[in-house]
């Protein structure tokens, strides 16, 4: 059965912002350079940060997030994040199915937090 591997998102700096989403999201970073950074947890899904020296079009800033970030304390993120000065929205969804908040990371991307 296919399974999806990584998710792509535009970012201005790869290095500065592997650091974020290393600190963020407690991600492993796999590897880092000028276009690009890799960044997975242990499960071997991976995000890939790609900067203006991968050739790729599209700019940061993106208006809707490219994946989901599953976190195990969905309040308890939430919290952090807004602790940190960044723009957090409520908390939506049903606890039933899931739950979910929306935040921007340092490019301005949209990401999407997930409790499940």
């Amino acid at each position: 059965m296919p399974r999806i591997t990584t998710a792509f998102i535009p970012v201005e700096d790869p290095k500065s912002s592997a650091a974020w989403y290393r600190d963020t999201f407690a991600l492993t970073i796999r590897e880092t350079g000028e276009a690009s950074a890799v960044l997975g947890g242990d499960d071997g899904t991976a995000i890939t940060l790609l900067g203006p020296a991968s050739g790729i079009a599209q700019r940061p800033g993106l208006e809707w997030a490219t994946c989901n970030f599953l976190v195990s304390n969905l309040d308890g993120t939430r919290e952090s994040l807004r602790a940190a000065g960044m723009d957090v929205s409520g908390i939506s969804g049903d606890p039933d199915q899931c739950r979910f908040f929306t935040t921007r990371d340092p490019d301005r991307n949209m990401l999407l937090i997930t409790d499940r």
